[in-house]
């Protein structure tokens, strides 16, 4: 068994932070059509796929370091900021939401895959937002449509069962670095 890399080792919060507060690592830049994941095995990030033409990430997605979701994946985060970061940069956030969701593989095999929202504790444009709600109907609607559409270029389903704030979202976190550390 090989060691843990640095990113893999990092928790999920600062040190001393409130629930909301959290770790990102992005994996894939807002505006890129390379789906990007990081391999822990290698330390490196591989690219998984390339999306068509005009279909790009709407904002920076990565992943909470330290946890597991129901799809045995580290939880996934859509990080609204200003400008698009790179992959592998730790972006420190604060959870203003989740995409509480349910995807359907190919074979009908179904998974829980929340997407958490979080905006970068750095983000002058989106300072004020603290729920789902700041963001904005239209806003929400788009980054729905967008994994609804990404998982259907696969042959999977995504839907939302619900769209829940913070508190929900701190949850899911605790409930996934539970999940880690049992899997240990």
């Amino acid at each position: 068994m090989t060691s843990p890399t640095p990113i893999a080792s990092l928790p999920p919060r600062p040190d001393g932070a409130p629930p909301e507060i959290v770790h990102v690592i992005v994996e894939t830049p807002k505006g890129s059509r390379n789906k990007l994941d990081y391999e822990p095995r290698l330390g490196v990030f591989a690219l998984k796929k390339e999306m068509p033409a005009g279909h790009v990430f709407p904002f920076d997605f990565g992943f909470l370091p330290g946890t597991l979701g129901g799809d045995g994946d580290p939880l996934d985060v859509l990080v609204l900021m200003d400008d698009a970061t790179y992959p592998g940069v730790l972006v420190e956030a604060r959870l203003v939401g989740v995409f509480e969701a349910e995807q359907t593989e190919r074979d009908g095999t179904r998974t829980e895959n929340d997407r958490l929202v979080a905006v970068a504790a750095c983000s002058r444009r989106h300072a004020d937002v603290r729920t789902l709600d700041d963001v904005g109907r239209a806003t929400l609607d788009e980054i729905e449509h967008f994994f609804r559409s990404y998982n259907a270029e696969t042959g999977k389903r995504f839907e939302v069962r619900a769209r829940t704030g913070p508190a929900r979202a701190a949850a899911i976190v605790d409930e996934g670095v539970a999940r880690e550390r049992d899997a240990r």
